[in-house]
């Protein structure tokens, strides 16, 4: 308005605010009684009964792994049925049967080569790549003649990465023991650390404590070595041909002792 004072609602506010204290009013009254601050909850009584905890949820085990091979008291007790049994027997491999490859040589071999498993250039013949072209060589030097020499690997297809910790608890220990039984060869070379433990070597302790293979009655002189790639090292191959040669040694004192 022209020659007024133009007031806002943020001065009349102000100005009424101003007037009730003026007043001796500073506060905000009401009828009801407010309780700002919750009371305790009371000490419970005897014989109250608390409410249950709620259930914390817990996963169920994971279902026991099949045993490989299933019951052992089914297993071939002849070798040539067990070389047919290994290429058939959907449980030892999950089921998978396809690039099989069985074990070969004779049953009461002079020597038995066991390694982990079949090479990737393997067709129907364990070894026939480049892996048993090193074996036949190393054979050789040794003056021993691949054909006479058993051959055979714990897992019956080449399988990368295997979960050997949780196989073994499913049985291949077992099967791979069966498997050396039915050979039952005078003497037994181990390519692979991983196999020890499948013949009963402590895997804490190192491969030198495992010398002999035992089984249901039958002790069989033993050599671990490192697995034949392995072997293509210059130094892994010069330090197994040192034990071959001391291992030697000491079986021919052996025998001269017997």
């Amino acid at each position: 308005m022209a020659g007024g004072t133009q007031q806002t609602l943020a001065s009349e506010i102000a100005a009424a605010m101003a007037w009730w204290r003026e007043a001796g009013v500073d506060c905000a009254f009401a009828d009801e009684p407010t309780r700002w601050i919750a009371p305790p909850e009371p000490e419970p009584k005897p014989g109250d009964e608390r409410p249950a905890a709620p259930k914390q949820f817990t996963a169920p085990p994971p279902p026991p792994r099949p045993r490989i091979g299933g019951d052992p008291a089914t297993w071939p007790q002849d070798l040539a049925a067990f070389r047919q049994w290994w290429l058939e027997e959907p449980s030892l491999d999950g089921g998978q049967v396809a690039r099989r490859v069985p074990s070969r040589g004779p049953a009461n071999a002079a020597l038995m080569v066991l390694v982990e498993q079949p090479d990737e250039e393997d067709g129907d013949r364990l070894l026939s790549g480049r892996q048993g072209a090193m074996l036949a060589a190393m054979l050789s030097a040794m003056g021993i003649g691949i054909d006479a020499v058993a051959v055979a690997s714990v897992f019956a297809r080449r399988t990368p990465l295997p979960d050997l910790a949780g196989l073994a608890e499913a049985g291949l220990g077992d099967l791979t023991r069966h498997h050396v039984h039915l050979f039952a060869p005078q003497r037994l070379i181990v390519l692979g650390s991983n196999i020890l433990p499948l013949l009963g070597n402590d895997p804490a302790q190192s491969a030198q404590s495992l010398r002999s293979f035992n089984h249901e009655g039958r002790t069989i002189p033993l050599l671990a070595g490192p697995a034949l790639d392995a072997m293509a090292r210059g130094s892994a191959k010069a330090a197994f041909w040192r034990k071959w040669l001391e291992w030697g040694q000491s079986e021919e004192i052996g025998n001269q002792a017997s």
